[in-house]
């Protein structure tokens, strides 16, 4: 017992400063970043906040795809080593810039060391900003250099949303969370994710269930835009949000929504986006067919597709941050 005691002290000891140790390292990562965008912002001209998203929605798809590495450096945005230099290039991993330009890659010197290496944070972000600054620096421009390099609208909406979240705030610093509700409510939920439903056909359950009183506030969980509003046969009112980390968030079978909520707006963790209900499952306005819930879906892009994953795990680390900061 007395063994027990004496870990836990040191425990209590030690751990404020891991968890200050793990803040300083991303603070100085973001800080990094930061520098880094700015620093082409002022030599291209492409605001800071276009050159955040972009390389936030790439990093993203290094974490959520098999086939592509995991990103090691500040910056997040890949280059395969056939596009930097060049498809015919005898030399895969080339940083002579002169040779590459020759080969037609795509490879440049951010950095002025006379190489263009791939792996080189700053030789990326520069050749990423000097491709988009080709077609111009103003939005309309931009959003066509966008086109023209993922050759997808889901992409194209996604880097655009996540530009709008970092001019809207001004910082890279958006990692927060918060409980789809309240704490302090009268809540349950366990994990749900897979189980067999019936209602519309066979299939399995995308989400998790959290049970509440009629009219409990449901809160946005991240920094995100909202996608959509409106009514959905089986989800009745519900809302999907989109966050930087390319998850679109699902909040069905809601009571009513939030007041000037809309689609497009800019929501924060713990804002109050509606309410728990029991809609769904018929017409618009249909409801009391189930027990009052919310039900909550996570969806990762990987730039090819969108599929579910289980949210209960986040869901579980969210209640936690939020007592903590508490």
């Amino acid at each position: 017992m007395k063994r027990l005691i004496v870990l836990l002290l040191v425990f209590s000891i030690i751990s404020p400063s891991i968890v200050s140790a793990s803040s300083d390292e991303q603070a100085k990562l973001y800080e990094r970043r930061m520098e880094l965008y700015k620093k082409f912002e002022t030599i291209t001209h492409i605001p800071w906040y276009y050159l955040a998203a972009i390389d936030q929605y790439e990093r993203n798809l290094r974490y959520s795809r098999k086939d592509l590495p995991k990103p090691e450096g500040a910056i997040g945005i890949h280059f395969s080593k056939e596009e930097w230099s060049g498809p015919l290039n005898p030399v895969q991993e080339d940083t002579s810039p002169s040779t590459i330009s020759i080969f037609g890659g795509v490879g440049q010197d951010g950095n002025g060391d006379g190489t263009a290496n791939r792996l080189d944070d700053e030789d990326v972000l520069y050749t990423m900003a000097q491709y988009i600054q080709s077609y111009g620096t103003d939005h309309d421009n931009i959003k066509i250099a966008l086109w023209d390099y993922y050759q997808r609208d889901k992409t194209i909406d996604l880097i655009l949303g996540h530009m709008k979240i970092y001019k809207h705030f001004g910082t890279l610093d958006l990692d927060k969370h918060a409980f789809p509700v309240p704490l302090r409510s009268n809540h349950s939920y366990k994990n749900t994710w897979g189980d067999r439903r019936g209602w519309g056909g066979l299939r399995i359950h995308e989400g998790t269930d959290i049970f509440a009183g009629y009219g409990v506030p449901v809160r946005a969980t991240t920094y995100g835009i909202v996608e959509i509003k409106g009514w959905n046969r089986f989800g009745g009112w519900r809302i999907g949000i989109r966050d930087l980390n390319n998850t679109y968030h699902y909040y069905a079978h809601l009571n009513g929504f939030a007041k000037g909520i809309e689609v497009g707006q800019i929501v924060e963790p713990g804002m109050i986006i509606g309410s728990v209900g029991s809609s769904g499952y018929g017409p618009p306005g249909t409801a009391g067919k189930f027990p009052p819930h919310l039900h909550y879906g996570m969806y990762k892009d990987n730039g090819y597709s969108e599929w579910s994953f289980d949210p209960y795990p986040h869901l579980r680390a969210w209640a936690r941050e939020e007592r903590n900061r508490k």
